[in-house]
């Protein structure tokens, strides 16, 4: 399954929960996560989406550990069977 299919599998999923999928660009700041997820009563977290059995690459690791310090979630997708327990740790966290 390429990332682009997990992507919108993602998408799908949080709208079926009520949220919403934002797309994530940062053109000045490179190595941000793909996609914020918005869920209802305040939950968030940011997702990076990766082909099967692909890592990020270093930049997107240091931005990841960024975010990771300044409290927010952060979590690496690369298979759809993991989109519903993402979504389930954001919706209870």
């Amino acid at each position: 399954m390429r990332e682009k299919e997990i992507e919108q599998k993602l998408v799908k999923a949080v709208k079926d929960m009520g949220g919403i999928a934002l797309k994530f660009i940062s053109p000045a700041f490179d190595g941000m996560p793909d996609r914020l997820v918005l869920l209802p009563k305040g939950r968030l977290a940011f997702v990076e989406v990766k082909a099967p059995n692909k890592e990020p690459r270093p930049l997107q690791i240091t931005r990841h550990e960024m975010l990771q310090r300044l409290g927010f979630k952060v979590y690496i997708l690369d298979n759809k069977e993991q989109i519903g327990g993402i979504l389930d740790e954001i919706r209870t966290t």
